[in-house]
């Protein structure tokens, strides 16, 4: 199952097992199930000493399923499907921790963990190409690794395909808790603990609002607040950073191939070094806290979601953008429901089936084609006469004898049999005639909008909603700076947010020290 270089790094990693583990497969018989044997059994056989395997052929629950506890008791962690892909480092994290190999998570959180005294047992949807579902089933893998009274299963819904019809799952991750509907998309280990540790966010509003005032705070954990965080730091001046979620678009992002020095990576993994960097200077990083108001009196004030107030001397808002909506009928009703936002993730679900992704630019005929290979057809609907597309993209798409490319297109409705996508309604721009497209998924492709709601009336913006700088990373508050996506910076690129998270952490540091 394994090739001998996989072999040679996993083994390494397998000697840091302390205490032994047994791993358990569950199998019915089929080919995935002899693919989950072999897999187990070339574990095993890296580290004989601390690793045993035994086969179930009689389950009663999912098969094929992979089960991983510390030996001689009950496994809380479980992997239905072959946990490869995207998944493998998941399972490599299981293994280590299951034996007793400490997490790198926080104490604090680790504590909280342990902490929690209701039954929890979370199973978790995902697809293998998916590059945001690996942080969720982590999450609550290392969860039941820790408290006895929590269960974690992992379910590739492309292999357990009528538990997705079941439940309707047209998105992933799914998550579900207590075989409720919990969440869906990405979440990280400390976003999944404040929703389950009921009284957690009092607590930490409180703790919150009695930090010190800081030198510089930075609001967003993108590049651009990195950047920031990390000169602000080093000019040995009072540093936070608040970030509802730190990485920001660039997490959801896959290949990036044009981040000068590096060939090539992924967004995860730039961002766990982001992070990494950030953590190497003396930054209180508070993550998972929303800002929600800012306001300008003796300090610069931010007022979090949970109703905790931060002060600063200097603030850099680097809030970033998410993904633009069409805001058309329907859309919000079968979000998650056969409307997507990332084909990586959610386009396993979608075998054999047809789909639209709205928008010519790179970032949809990209999606055209990497959905082509999976679905049954690809619809392109773009709103202009002409595709915004790299050429060499835009070729490669109208090769394809599934992908069709419909310009003038303005989109006009997601329609829905109540519980699902069956098709939408667009306008010919030319004509005005009106088309119904028979689609089970739409995947919305078309730019980003900024995060700055929360600053309306309180700060210039753009009709677009983006904060108006100067050269400085200056806004029109004083000792209010802004960096990256969220500004008028003419292009969004990650390099270019990272410059000017650098140039407003300086410009807020010659603020300073000219007061």
């Amino acid at each position: 199952m394994l090739d001998a270089n996989m072999k040679q790094q996993l083994g390494t990693y397998l000697q840091n097992i302390v205490n032994p583990i047994e791993i358990t497969v569950s199998t019915n018989g089929n080919d995935k199930s002899a693919e989950l044997i072999a897999l187990a059994q070339d574990i095993e056989s890296l580290n004989t000493a601390k690793i045993g395997v035994t086969i179930d052929e009689n389950p009663s629950g999912r098969a094929p399923q992979m089960a991983i506890g510390p030996k001689g008791e009950a496994p809380r962690v479980r992997f239905a499907g072959i946990p490869m892909g995207h998944e493998f480092t998941s399972l490599v994290l299981a293994l280590l921790q299951a034996g007793g190999h400490p997490s790198k998570a926080a104490q604090d959180t680790l504590e909280q963990i342990k902490g929690l005294d209701s039954e929890l047992n979370f199973e978790v949807y995902i697809s293998l190409s998916c590059h945001n579902c690996p942080d969720v089933v982590q999450a609550v893998n290392l969860m039941a690794v820790l408290n006895p009274k929590v269960t974690a299963t992992m379910i590739d819904g492309a292999l357990f395909q009528s538990e997705v019809d079941d439940r309707n799952i047209m998105a992933v991750p799914s998550v579900y808790l207590n075989g409720e509907h919990f969440g869906q998309g990405r979440m990280m280990l400390d976003e999944i603990l404040n929703k389950v540790d009921t009284g957690a966010s009092d607590k930490q509003a409180a703790a919150l609002s009695e930090k010190e005032a800081y030198d510089v705070l930075v609001v967003g954990g993108g590049p651009a607040g990195a950047a920031a965080a990390i000169y602000s730091a080093r000019k040995g001046i009072r540093t936070g950073i608040v970030a509802e979620r730190f990485g920001g678009q660039v997490a959801d992002t896959m290949a990036i191939e044009n981040f000068i020095s590096v060939k090539a990576t992924d967004g995860p993994k730039l961002v766990a070094g982001l992070e990494q960097h950030v953590l190497d200077y003396d930054v209180d990083l508070m993550k998972t806290q929303k800002a929600v108001r800012l306001e300008k009196k003796e300090f610069v004030e931010v007022e979090l979601e949970n109703g905790a107030v931060l002060k600063s001397k200097t603030v850099v808002l680097a809030t970033g953008a998410r993904w633009r909506e069409m805001n058309v009928p329907g859309e919000q009703e079968y979000r998650g429901k056969g409307v997507a936002y990332c084909p990586h993730c959610d386009g396993p679900l979608f075998k054999g089936k047809k789909t639209a992704v709205i928008g010519g630019g790179n970032s949809g005929i990209e999606a055209a084609i990497d959905l082509a290979g999976i679905v049954q057809h690809v619809t392109v609907l773009e709103f202009g006469d002409t595709l915004r597309a790299d050429d060499v993209l835009v070729k490669k798409a109208e090769s394809l004898a599934n992908v069709t490319i419909i310009k003038n297109a303005m989109t006009t409705e997601v329609l829905g049999d109540g519980e699902r996508v069956i098709g939408l309604k667009y306008t010919d721009r030319k004509t005005d005639e009106a088309h119904l497209v028979d689609v089970a998924g739409i995947f919305v492709q078309i730019g980003l909008v900024p995060n700055s709601e929360f600053l309306k009336d309180t700060l210039e913006l753009t009709n677009r909603g983006e904060i108006v700088v100067n050269g400085h990373g200056e806004t029109s508050l004083p000792g209010v700076f802004a960096a990256g996506d969220v500004t008028t910076a003419p292009y969004k690129q990650i390099i270019i947010s990272m410059g000017s998270g650098a140039t407003a952490a300086l410009g807020a540091f010659d603020y300073l020290i000219r007061q």
